[in-house]
């Protein structure tokens, strides 16, 4: 049971397709689509913005993202109707990143309000710091990256969910920027392609095993 997505839009064809690339990365996750109006029109229906949110919910809650202002207003009536209204939150985030970032913390098995802090972080720059040398107690292991796209948007997604529940503090370095391995956003915002070579690094309890399934990952090319 994870935490259910309504992406709510004032068009069918965003929304559709936004949650589309958002199931590639959480395939667990009921991601439902809200967006234009019954006509096929542009616009926000509160009717289907409801039905979405029933229908996302499995228990865990859901956590409703939003094209522009009026699609916030009409998500927030939506949640106000529910029969239990705490079993949804209305995030303010920018909907293709805030989308992907929860999508991802749900399938980590995140509850609803680490769901929706996800999503609203992906407003900030991405978590990329300059690299100044492994840290006492850190473990690495150097990789060359493969597969066809790279560490983008799903391999990203797939490597965070490998390591999530893990007792380790996992990083990835490229040249002089290294990514937590924790956030999508920044693991796509290195640039890292195929053929680059990466280092990985992990401390803590299970970072040996973290780094196992990272390197795993990469020797699979990602299952691609």
């Amino acid at each position: 049971m994870s935490v259910g997505i309504v992406l709510v839009s004032h068009s069918a064809k965003l929304a559709e397709g936004l949650a589309e690339l958002a199931a590639q990365m959480a395939p667990d996750v009921t991601i439902a689509a809200a967006g234009g109006l019954a006509d096929g029109g542009i616009g926000t229906d509160y009717d289907e913005v409801v039905a979405a949110t029933q229908r996302a919910d499995s228990g865990a809650g859901v956590v409703l993202l939003y094209d522009l202002g009026s699609a916030q207003m009409t998500a927030e009536l939506a949640v106000e109707s529910l029969a239990d209204p705490s079993a949804a939150v209305v995030v303010d985030a920018p909907l293709v990143e805030g989308a992907i970032a929860a999508a991802v913390a749900a399938q980590g098995g995140a509850d609803r309000k680490a769901v929706a802090e996800a999503a609203a972080s992906a407003g900030a720059p991405p978590d990329l710091t300059f690299d100044d040398g492994a840290q006492d107690g850190e473990s690495s292991v150097e990789l060359t990256l493969r597969n066809d796209v790279g560490l983008h948007a799903r391999p990203a997604a797939v490597l965070v969910r490998s390591i999530a529940g893990l007792d380790a503090q996992v990083t990835v370095r490229l040249g002089d920027e290294t990514a937590d391995a924790n956030s999508v956003l920044a693991l796509m915002a290195l640039g890292a392609r195929q053929g680059d070579r990466i280092e990985v690094r992990a401390k803590g309890a299970q970072a040996e095993e973290a780094l196992a399934k990272v390197k795993d990952l990469v020797d699979q090319n990602f299952g691609e």
